[in-house]
């Protein structure tokens, strides 16, 4: 299992899973939810600020942007860090589009704990956005990621279902956290 980060007794959850899978709603709903920060994509803002396609090299600016959003949100969060995403979503996306991943994106993705992750499911429907490219591959990548979590012994939980559903399973995990 992942070592428990409560570091000033913040409890940080990050989402994780394929492209248009509620990771964003659920983030928003659940850091209203606790009254915390949330920490955004930054491969979003960082992609629609491009004057040109995004290149392999790019992951490296998304990643550094990626944590120096956590580490700044971090900072303003009330028991809970909710993170939209972590450096997984690069290092899965990066091996899957370029075959591999670079070792700073591996280090740092090694080196952040978290105390909980949530996987969401495919079974939101997909929504047309230009910034996603694999509505085809939901499963594989969903297949992916917890292959992924599994591998590193991550503590995760699986939703799926209605935003309602998604937040409810999620606040009772992330509920038993703050309890223990």
């Amino acid at each position: 299992m992942e070592e428990i980060s409560k570091a000033k007794d913040i409890i940080k959850v990050a989402l994780v899973g394929p492209e248009c899978t509620g990771k964003s709603t659920l983030s928003s709903l659940l850091a209203k939810y606790y009254n915390t920060a949330w920490v955004p994509e930054y491969a979003r803002q960082y992609i629609d600020r491009l004057d040109r396609p995004y290149e392999e090299k790019d992951l490296l600016k998304i990643a550094k942007g990626q944590t120096q959003l956590e580490d700044k949100f971090s900072e303003q969060a009330n028991k809970v860090l909710i993170c939209d995403t972590d450096l997984s979503v690069i290092k899965i996306w990066s091996e899957h589009k370029y075959g591999a991943c670079y070792d700073e994106i591996l280090r740092e993705y090694h080196s952040r704990k978290y105390d909980l992750h949530i996987l969401t499911g495919i079974d939101i429907p997909w929504d047309e956005d230009p910034q996603r490219e694999n509505p085809h591959l939901r499963e594989f990548f969903y297949d992916t990621f917890k292959n992924d979590l599994i591998q590193r012994g991550a503590n995760f939980i699986e939703v799926s279902g209605s935003h309602y559903e998604r937040q409810k399973k999620a606040v009772k995990a992330i509920d038993a956290l703050l309890n223990s």
